[in-house]
């Protein structure tokens, strides 16, 4: 450990040149999404318009809009399926079954299909060329049927989880559109913030859980329409359910949330919810949004995060469950405000999430989750891994790769998770406090709805006096000893 330190120590001095992205508080991404949908219980299905409007920020002339379809890797005989075989009996609860998107019709392009690698992408050919200051407006209906499965889209054992649910803009990342497969490791989505009008009507009975704010409920005989708005994220996701019960508390200027439909402890989550929203405002910055919302749902994974609302699975053990709702309230931060490349950086988020999770633990002793022996364990799955895969795989331990490269859903947990903790825990040593948080406001700062690169990363530590390109490239090549 001592040698491993000093490596450390000398790869903090070694030079980088950054570029430090800058962002406003307030952002006007030039894309909102108004969307009206109706979930029929019977057939599965979510029947939907969408009004889209872009704005075209750059100075790129697009002659199309790309758009990617996430719930087309449910489909019977799909390419890159949405569960891997590693969750694919814990998710088909019921046996195999299948969802899909389908769009039904566009208006305002001259033309669309749909394509990509896996039925991914629908692609809309414009009128006309739309160039830096210009305005496009489509008008897309589309129906998403889906599977009965645990999972991110699909009717679970326990809610309806509508997370991916409709057909988002690819991101823009200044070289064109960037399409992404759906790779059942990891999550493959890339986005970019926008505002959101979601009207959604269901059986009277539905507990609706929505990114954003509740502006407005009606009922309609049999009917009931739940409106919802949401500036500056990324992503709008929803869960359904007649069984859901709603605690909810006040946190600054937030409305945190708790959606359950079997839990004795529910005012502790609730509680527990508060604290680390408290906890990560203090860390890095005042939380970005005035709602926050956790369901429990059917998920056959620990929880998956979205802007302003997370799933956590029902059934985990209690340990379990509180390391889900921290860890996934800790995105809000690092994946809901500052956005980067989950695709090909799965580590900027998902370690630097994870570390946050071990840092509100170390600050709340009372839940009994040492930060020592959670750092330990990151640092011997890390050392397991070196010994197994790369004996028997030959693998190098590098961070940086795409969602596909990793060879098993175990390496993937171990190098964007694991080993992202070793990283931030050994930075934070190697530099003390003041400048590790320091740099970390910074970054939240300047990547606030934003999709930012490691640069960005790297440039808030050099504008909190430190250089550490050298360590973070060395983790990031696989080659730092652990």
């Amino acid at each position: 450990m001592k040698r491993f330190l000093a490596v450390v120590l000398a790869f903090c001095c070694l030079p980088i040149v950054v570029c430090f992205a800058s962002c406003d508080e307030e952002v006007d991404s030039g894309i909102s999404y108004e969307i009206t949908a109706e979930y029929i219980p019977e057939s599965r299905s979510l029947f939907a318009t969408m009004k889209v409007t872009y704005e075209q920020k750059t100075d790129a002339v697009k002659e199309d809009l790309r758009f990617q379809l996430p719930p087309n890797a449910y489909r019977k005989g799909a390419l890159y399926p949405a569960v891997s075989s590693t969750y694919h009996a814990s998710a088909y609860y019921e046996g195999d079954s299948y969802g899909e998107i389908v769009i039904t019709s566009v208006v305002g392009g001259k033309g669309w299909q749909v394509c990509g690698d896996d039925n991914n992408v629908l692609v809309v050919d414009l009128e006309t060329p739309v160039e830096q200051g210009g305005k496009v407006v489509l008008d897309i209906g589309f129906v998403t049927r889906l599977a009965q499965v645990n999972h991110r889209t699909g009717v679970s054992e326990k809610a309806v989880n509508l997370g991916n649910f409709f057909p988002i803009l690819c991101a823009d990342l200044g070289q064109g559109f960037v399409e992404t497969p759906y790779y059942c490791v990891g999550d493959p989505f890339l986005s970019e913030c926008a505002d959101y009008t979601v009207r959604i009507k269901a059986p009277k009975g539905y507990v609706v859980a929505a990114t954003g704010r509740l502006q407005e409920e009606q009922v309609l005989e049999s009917k009931k329409q739940s409106v919802f708005e949401a500036e500056n994220v990324r992503d709008f996701a929803m869960a359904l359910s007649e069984d859901f019960q709603v605690l909810e508390k006040r946190i600054g200027k937030t409305t945190a949330q708790y959606y359950y439909i079997d839990d004795h402890k529910a005012k502790e989550r609730l509680a527990l919810i508060g604290e680390a929203l408290t906890c990560f405002s203090s860390a890095f910055g005042e939380y970005a949004y005035d709602t926050y919302s956790v369901v429990q749902t059917g998920f056959c994974m620990g929880g998956m995060e979205y802007p302003g609302l997370t799933f956590v699975a029902a059934g985990l053990d209690e340990k379990s469950t509180l390391q889900a709702i921290v860890h996934e309230t800790a995105h809000q931060w690092w994946y809901a405000a500052v956005g980067s490349d989950q695709v090909h950086e799965a580590w900027q988020d998902e370690g630097l999430t994870e570390y946050s999770t071990i840092y509100f633990f170390e600050k709340s002793p009372k839940y009994g989750l040492s930060k020592e022996k959670l750092v330990e364990g990151s640092l011997t799955a890390c050392r397991a891994y070196r010994e197994v895969y790369g004996s028997i795989f030959g693998e190098d331990g590098k961070m940086s790769r795409r969602l596909d490269e990793y060879v098993s859903e175990y390496a993937y947990r171990v190098l964007a998770y694991d080993k992202g903790v070793v990283l931030f825990d050994n930075l934070r040593r190697s530099i003390g406090d003041k400048k590790f948080f320091s740099a970390l406001k910074k970054y939240y700062t300047a990547g606030k709805y934003d999709l930012v690169s490691v640069g960005t990363l790297k440039g808030a530590f050099e504008k909190a006096g430190v250089d550490v390109s050298g360590l973070i490239d060395s983790f990031l090549e696989g080659k730092v000893i652990i």
